[in-house]
């Protein structure tokens, strides 16, 4: 058969391969390829058993996401797999790479499947905002358990060949050629006369379940708790839940159903924008292919404290062998101490063994004086956020290091540039801005200076990558892309409290918005006298959160910030002190406080974000304003279910931005509420920013 879709015979074995690169994604034309060879396989009498297996680096890696926003066309995936579910003939799946999504569903229409060493295999649709939409609620339960189906389901995340040997997802691991392995394979099963059982047929790990059905409500308690204003995890679990009074046929009818609902729901857009701009962040305009990043294979990192041993644990974690330096020996001690105990902690949950934490305390090596970095490949500063520290830092790093060693500075605000000069080698340097905890936050913010050489932003790039990090390109300014645009909306949320808002209200409307905590709580748990300190430095004041550090009020680690917090708890509970200094204050400035609803809460803090976001394109600050959206959603909080600000502009409607934007410049005369001169452009030519990223693209 020519095209994407081949059908081969070897004996009495029919092998079908998909070739559709680069991931071979079940397109229309490999659907159709799919059933014509299932077909002709199934009603050649003289074929006794088919084996399924993919050209290229991957077996089906999922479906074809550019297919989402078009009318759904025949055949579709659930008629695919029904019909190689029904062959009574045995099937089998030899898979490698990544089968994912509607790639492992397929493989879940087949009697047996086998996997080369070193694939991983999951049901990822959560992650856009949708469900498995082929019978993958309902078939995977049926193999590896409602618990363990559940959780890839509601998670996303793939598992390792070796566990799904293990749950029953697979039937063995392979080395070697997938079609010849699977033709060794099907003959093995017709030799032996093996029973063949379709997947849907399956019962004996769903009974159990049918008989107490309380237990199902327990296996998605956890996972329902994580989905708040999220559509398709609830979804999910409706559909899951099939799996125990509903037959199959019509439960895979209602998945179905649901599915397509999802897909042409705004949170599934969103989610799929978020899919797109991640990938699109990785590509660095006039930066050439022929470029190519440096081997990493020692790292330092300079500073013990929070950020540096997260940092230093993001390299271990990695592979990278990694020196931690302090000035002190006591400060180097606490620092990895910390560490320890952090790995200790994710071992006694269960999120690593042992083993796992000896092996990664075993790559870290602790150090006083800035000598130990001579031989690093790369050198994460991670001092105090004080240009003249970092400046000395750099400048006896520039005079220790290879010429070849990266320099990276781990500065939120401060200038790279400025940086970059105290040494004789400002090209070799870069930023590599974490976030807090930086082993447990995605986003890494990679700032390129002015003379930052091009292979050490690919290195950079390479480097964040490698150590799990959704790595974005931005310009050198005060704060970058996402500090810079955070430092609008504590303007507004100061301004909000002194014009009526107590901290209780600016902090429910943005959990409402969808962001796991609000302002103030988020000052608290960083401790409030971090900005404070940063501010002093600046000359800038913040009426409230200044007079709070004055009182010594520093959030939770003094048990007082915004809001109060009892020994050993971090819930937030309003402090009648607090409301009094607010109305205090208010009455000092002769301002008039007027209670504000949510809606206008909500806009006051989303709208000035977006017009900063709108300043930094037309800066040239971030390349494109998918990236804005990638830094908020994963540094921020920013709810991925809403796409991040940028996008959700453009949701909202420009034009309505840009007036609600000239209404706050009136109301409160500040100068920075004035509509961006790109914000106006679009508003009145009715473009969008999404516009914007699809011409770069």
């Amino acid at each position: 058969m020519p095209g994407v879709v081949a059908l081969r015979r070897d004996g009495e074995v029919a092998v079908i391969t998909v070739d559709n690169p680069p991931v071979n994604a079940l397109s229309q034309a490999v659907r159709t390829g799919l059933v014509d060879a299932f077909s002709q396989a199934r009603d050649d009498k003289t074929v006794k058993a088919i084996v399924l297996t993919a050209a290229g680096r991957t077996f089906i890696a999922g479906a074809d996401i550019t297919e989402f926003d078009k009318a759904p066309t025949s055949p579709t995936l659930v008629d695919v797999i029904a019909l190689i579910d029904a062959i009574e003939k045995p099937t089998i799946a030899a898979v490698h790479g990544t089968p994912l999504g509607g790639g492992l569903e397929v493989t879940l229409g087949c009697h047996f499947r086998i996997a080369a060493a070193g694939t991983r295999l999951g049901l990822p649709e959560i992650k856009l905002g949708l469900i498995p939409g082929a019978g993958g609620t309902q078939r995977l339960p049926r193999l590896v358990g409602m618990e363990k189906g559940a959780a890839m389901i509601l998670s996303g995340d793939p598992i390792p060949a070796s566990e799904a040997l293990a749950l029953g997802l697979i039937d063995e691991i392979f080395e070697g050629d997938p079609a010849a392995v699977g033709i060794a394979f099907a003959r093995k099963v017709l030799a032996e006369k093996r029973a063949i059982l379709p997947v849907s047929r399956r019962d004996d790990k769903i009974a159990p379940l049918r008989a107490d059905p309380v237990k199902f409500d327990a296996i998605v308690a956890a996972h329902a708790k994580r989905a708040r204003g999220l559509h398709a995890p609830t979804a999910a679990i409706e559909a899951l839940r099939m799996n125990l009074d509903v037959p199959i046929a019509q439960a895979i009818e209602r998945e179905r159903a649901k599915f397509m609902e999802l897909r042409g729901g705004e949170q599934s857009k969103a989610q799929r924008h978020i899919f797109f701009a991640e990938r699109e962040a990785a590509k660095i305009p006039g930066l050439s292919k022929d470029v190519k990043p440096r081997e990493i294979r020692r790292a330092a990192v300079i500073g013990a404290g929070t950020m540096g041993g997260g940092i230093a644990m993001c390299f271990a974690n990695a592979g990278i062998p990694v020196t931690v330096i302090e000035t002190k020996d006591e400060a180097l001690k606490r620092g990895l101490g910390l560490v320890e105990k952090n790995y200790r902690a994710s071992a006694a949950r269960g999120a690593m063994a042992n083993e796992d934490v000896d092996r990664r305390l075993g790559l870290m090596t602790g150090a006083v004086g800035l000598d130990a970095a001579k031989d690093a490949d790369i050198v994460v500063e991670a001092v105090f956020e004080e240009m003249d520290i970092k400046r000395d830092v750099f400048g006896k790093l520039d005079a220790l290091t290879g010429p070849d060693t990266v320099l990276a500075t781990n500065t939120s605000y401060l200038d790279v540039n400025a940086i970059a000069h105290t040494t004789t080698r400002p090209s070799s340097v870069v930023g590599m801005h974490f976030f807090s905890p930086a082993n447990v936050m995605k986003l890494l913010e990679i700032v390129r200076g002015a003379d930052t050489a091009p292979e050490v932003l690919a290195t950079a790039m390479a480097v964040g990558r490698k150590i799990g990090k959704v790595p974005v390109v931005v310009g050198v300014c005060h704060g970058f892309v996402g500090n810079r645009m955070l430092r609008a909306r504590s303007i507004e949320a100061e301004r909000l409290l002194l014009e009526g808002a107590l901290p209780q209200d600016v902090d429910g409307a943005l959990t409402e918005f969808g962001f796991p905590m609000g302002p103030f709580a988020m000052s608290d748990l960083a401790g409030l006298d971090v900005s404070w300190r940063m501010r002093k430095a600046q000359g800038a004041r913040a009426e409230i959160a200044d007079q709070l550090c004055e009182m010594g009020r520093f959030g939770q680690k003094t048990s007082k910030g915004f809001y109060l917090y009892e020994a050993g708890s971090r819930a937030p509970r309003p402090d009648p002190e607090v409301e009094a200094l607010i109305v205090a204050t208010s009455q000092r400035l002769g301002i008039t406080r007027t209670p504000l609803d949510r809606k206008t809460i909500t806009e006051r803090l989303i709208f000035p974000m977006i017009n900063e976001g709108a300043r930094i394109l037309e800066e040239g600050i971030a390349q494109r304003p998918g990236d804005i959206d990638v830094i908020w959603v994963y540094g921020y909080g920013f709810p991925i279910w809403r796409g991040g600000p940028m996008f959700y502009a453009d949701s909202v409607g420009l034009p309505y931005i840009r007036d609600r934007l000239i209404a706050f410049a009136k109301l409160t005369g500040d100068k920075r509420h004035e509509p961006a001169a790109l914000l106006s452009r679009l508003a009145k030519e009715g473009g969008t920013f999404g516009g914007l990223t699809a011409k770069a693209a």
